[in-house]
């Protein structure tokens, strides 16, 4: 099968579009109706339904190989390019609750080891960043969510099965010091049900938390931590945060999750290429998961 006809039926599964298609791949719409026959010709049998546009059921376990086998050829890409590149390289991707401290203390330790290294530091939502570090567009990827505790963090395909735990911390829900709720020793998720909530996708979802009825009073699309919590002081909604964050914040209060038990997970995923013991991705991981 043709990569690029695969990446053409994975853009049109995932918007839904022909012609949103067309824009982003920047083809015409009648090349993109093009390709999709011509994969479906190749199978021999429909992958689309035209209007609306929507998977059949070929279609969907075509999608599941398809975007596993576009990663793969991306890392095939990026490895290729590593092994001809010159060496001194580290990039580190990670999601907005995944930096600390200690990351910033083990990035400035492989630093000084070489005034050469050239390193990048990229922020972005899971998504990104599992499949930078898939792909080998990211030599390291940390990235967090919120599970039961000592459970792995369940990420999108590809994922990574050889993620490492880097640190577990409390979950709380965050309110203003005002707030009613701040009196509270602990709550439960469930009988938050009505409260409203602030939806922060590329920080603290609400989709991946394990409840479900939570209510979202506000979107906020960005990726700064900061400004989350600012939002949350200023009462536009509740989040659910590694208590470490709000630790002796004057603004924020951290109410104890009872159920469902949760904790603040952060794991460590490397690219496939990152074995080396003197290279510097190997380094920086040893000293994470130390």
């Amino acid at each position: 099968m043709d990569p690029h006809l695969l990446r053409t039926f994975v853009t049109v599964a995932e918007t839904g579009s022909f012609s949103a298609t067309a824009e982003r791949l920047r083809y015409t719409q009648s090349a993109v109706s093009q390709q999709i026959a011509a994969l479906e010709a190749d199978l021999g049998t429909p992958l689309l339904t035209r209007r609306p546009v929507g998977l059949t059921g070929a279609g969907e376990r075509l999608l599941r190989h398809a975007r596993i086998l576009l990663v793969r050829l991306e890392a095939a890409r990026a490895d290729v390019t590593r092994a001809t590149a010159p060496p001194g390289r580290l990039a580190l991707g990670l999601t907005p609750l995944a930096w600390s401290a200690p990351v910033a203390a083990a990035l400035a330790g492989i630093r000084a080891e070489s005034v050469r290294l050239r390193t990048r530091v990229m922020v972005a939502g899971l998504d990104r960043v599992v499949t930078g570090t898939a792909t080998g567009a990211l030599d390291l990827g940390l990235v967090d969510g919120f599970t039961a505790p000592s459970d792995p963090l369940r990420l999108p395909e590809p994922g990574d099965p050889r993620a490492l735990r880097v640190i577990e911390s409390p979950a709380v829900v965050a309110v203003p010091v005002g707030h009613p709720l701040a009196r509270r020793a602990s709550v439960e998720l469930a009988d938050l049900a009505d409260a409203y909530w602030i939806d922060a996708p590329l920080v603290s979802p609400l989709h991946r938390l394990p409840v479900d009825g939570l209510r979202a009073g506000l979107h906020y699309d960005g990726a700064e931590v900061t400004v989350l919590t600012g939002l949350v002081a200023a009462g536009h909604g509740l989040a659910v945060l590694p208590a470490p964050l709000i630790a002796g914040s004057t603004v924020l209060a951290p109410v104890a999750i009872a159920v469902p038990r949760l904790v603040h997970r952060v794991e460590l995923l490397r690219a496939p290429a990152t074995a080396a013991p003197d290279d510097p991705a190997t380094r920086l991981s040893a000293l994470l998961t130390a």
